[in-house]
């Protein structure tokens, strides 16, 4: 197909957002499925953005200071797909964006960080992407903090999210734009796409907020603009920038699916293909050829190759800097480069606490000594607690708060916001070269599923700390109870649950957190003591590494008859009862089960060991449903656990109440 003749003359912003908007539609068209209004009606804000405003280069996608840009609206994916193709991203080829929505293709229906480079973080939950924003806007001020000096800013970028009516219903964007107003994040800008249209109909429907209102409240420095006009997208973008003190909203009223002659400022262009009659009808509306499918025009090709050494210069300029910077300030190039590689001590387990034998200790307890040395020995480990630092024990008074114009701080304060600390938390992994972690009661994950199972799918190293694990909460209730909770959890793919059963298996399970670069960790730990074995009479803590181990055996070296299968705070009721069963001559072994992907993740051979095939009699017990434990005790094995929700009373009573007692245990294991 021969390009039209009026290509030649059409102003080139012109003839880049209509690429953009015939991109689009091809790529939907072709998948029959897909998101073509919010690309379409988004174009001249993606145009100025990317071509005026955007520092990065695309011959470096990890460029550690590109600016960052969060695609919050994910279903709206093809505009950032035909961003990183116009520029220039090898992977984004043209058969990638015809292959859009396909098995295998790098163009997926919404935007995930792990499979396609460009694309900073994994959207399409809507909300998300606001959070995200928010932790890699964090993640850049706590890197200038640490590495900025008066003569060298190396960390100077900023962050850009595109946000929709969807996004901003969602709770999660209140709370994560309340604390980026709180903590004066200037350099973080949302473009509010307002175009007044939702999959039911208009937003009339169910949403009338006064945005402009709802955000001054916030602390952030507010704009209102038509957004699909260039130049005032331009001079709302300069004024973002020069904006001190305050995150910026860009509110850009817009029309989804602009240049549809049918479906423009309609439901429809929300999230339908157009249908070939209308897709032609488009293309004639906007100057195109009506039979030209994924054309980009040689215009278009120039324009963005005469772009390339603009963004190739500016990286090579911050090289040059760098190189500079580390002249005069060595160790903090160093420690620069320790950070970008997330490089640990070759003495890890050696910086974590040992715990004495003899003296109960809760694991929330023990965390927070470990939390201790880890933020002395790990200086871009950082994070905090959703307003429960002193329950979670995380909050660690040496290395100070991370507070507006204080961000060098280690200890981040989210507030009662446990939505948006997962993301966050997600943000600041994104963000690379940190090791972040937030906490909360274990119960409260009902509030962070979504980013926990982002944060798995873009297999990034996210750590939660979650404490109060049990209905061994007590006097609270069932509404601060979990019980279904590591089932939940469990069954969630690529995410390491731990459930340490003393204080030194809660030392080597942070050891696992940060060495899990490439999936998310959850810890959970108890509020009540919990005996501190003696590792000379039991195997050594380490064995946490391997998921599970055996603890203890009455008559080591012989197949056991029965094996006790313990997690977190029942090991010991396991341990207890296999004293009393192994004193009256059985052959029993405690086995000590804190994580079953880690488990699972051996070899068959170390599991059998562990379990064997021929044991058929084993009891597992734990604070929790049932529902998972049967690959583990098999047809013929016992389950003492809690498949009905907690009561409020001392932990005491709960324990005879629900049957978590040694007694019990014994009743259990002699009845098989």
């Amino acid at each position: 197909m021969s390009e039209s003749p009026s290509f030649a003359s059409e102003p080139i912003e012109k003839l880049v957002v209509n690429t953009i908007k015939t991109l689009t539609i091809d790529a939907v068209e072709k998948a029959k499925s897909g998101h073509p209004g919010l690309p379409m009606g988004c174009a001249d804000f993606a145009f100025v953005l990317w071509t005026k405003f955007l520092k990065f280069n695309p011959a470096n996608p990890h460029w550690p200071n590109r600016d960052r840009f969060v695609l919050s609206a994910g279903h709206g994916s093809m505009l950032l797909y035909s961003m990183l193709h116009l520029t220039g991203y090898k992977q984004m080829t043209l058969d990638q964006i015809k292959n859009f929505r396909q098995f295998g293709s790098r163009t997926p229906g919404h935007p995930e960080s792990h499979e396609t480079e460009g694309v900073e973080v994994t959207t399409g939950p809507l909300g998300q992407g606001t959070g995200n924003s928010v932790g890699l806007a964090m993640g850049q001020k706590f890197y200038g903090a640490a590495f900025n000096t008066p003569e060298f800013a190396i960390s100077d970028h900023h962050v850009y999210a595109l946000v929709s009516d969807g996004d901003l219903e969602e709770g999660i964007s209140h709370e994560a734009a309340s604390l980026a107003g709180h903590l004066g994040l200037d350099n973080l800008t949302w473009f509010y796409d307002d175009n007044s249209v939702t999959i039911e109909g208009k937003t009339e429907l169910s949403y009338s907020d006064d945005v402009a209102s709802r955000f001054k409240g916030y602390h952030w420095h507010v704009i209102s603009i038509n957004g699909n006009d260039q130049a005032q997208v331009e001079k709302a973008l300069t004024e973002a920038l020069a904006t001190k003190g305050k995150p910026t909203i860009i509110i850009g009223k817009t029309i989804i699916g602009q240049g549809s002659p049918k479906l423009q400022g309609t439901p429809k262009a929300h999230s339908d293909a157009f249908g070939p009659e209308e897709v032609a009808a488009t293309k004639k509306n906007i100057g195109w050829p009506e039979d030209a499918q994924f054309l980009v025009p040689k215009r278009v090709e120039e324009f963005f190759n005469g772009l390339k050494p603009k963004w190739a210069k500016a990286e090579e300029e911050w090289n040059a800097k760098v190189a500079a910077y580390a002249k005069a300030n060595p160790d903090k190039a160093k420690l620069w480069n320790q950070f970008l590689k997330k490089e640990l001590p070759e003495n890890l387990e050696q910086i974590l606490p040992v715990f004495p034998a003899g003296k109960p200790m809760a694991t929330r307890n023990a965390g927070g000594d470990i939390v201790k040395a880890l933020f002395g020995a790990l200086p871009n480990f950082i994070g905090g607690a959703a307003d429960l630092a002193p329950s979670t024990k995380t909050w660690i008074k040496e290395f100070g708060s991370y507070e507006k114009e204080t961000y060098g701080g280690r200890n981040l304060h989210f507030g009662v916001r446990e939505h948006a600390m997962g993301a966050i938390v997600a943000g600041l992994s994104y963000y690379g070269g940190l090791i972040p972690f937030g906490s909360t009661f274990f119960v409260f994950t009902d509030y962070m599923r979504p980013p926990i199972r982002l944060s798995a799918i873009s297999e990034i190293q996210s750590i939660f700390v979650f404490t109060h694990d049990s209905i061994f909460v007590g006097e609270d209730g069932p509404t601060h109870e979990p019980v279904e909770h590591l089932a939940t959890l469990r069954a969630m793919p690529n995410l390491c649950l731990i459930r340490p059963g003393d204080a030194n298996e809660t030392s080597y399970a942070w050891a696992v957190a940060v060495r899990n670069k490439k999936k998310p960790t959850v810890m959970c730990l108890t509020r009540q003591n919990l005996p501190v074995y003696d590792r000379t009479q039991c195997a050594p803590a380490s064995g946490l590494l391997k998921g599970g181990y055996t603890l203890w055996e009455s008559k080591a070296g012989t197949t056991p008859e029965l094996i006790l299968i313990g997690t977190g705070s029942e090991l010991s009721l396991c341990f207890d009862a296999a004293q009393k069963l192994g004193a009256e001559g059985k052959a029993v072994r405690v086995v000590s089960l804190p994580s079953w992907d880690l488990f699972e993740a051996q070899p068959q051979s170390y599991r059998d060991t562990v379990l064997p095939p021929a044991v058929k009699k084993r009891v597992a017990v734990e604070a929790g449903v049932h529902m998972g434990w049967e690959r583990y005790i098999g047809p013929e094995g016992k389950m003492v656990g809690v498949d009905r929700f907690g009561a409020s009373a001392p932990y005491e009573r709960l324990a005879k109440e629900y049957g978590l007692t040694v007694e019990h245990v014994l009743e259990a294991a002699k009845s098989i």
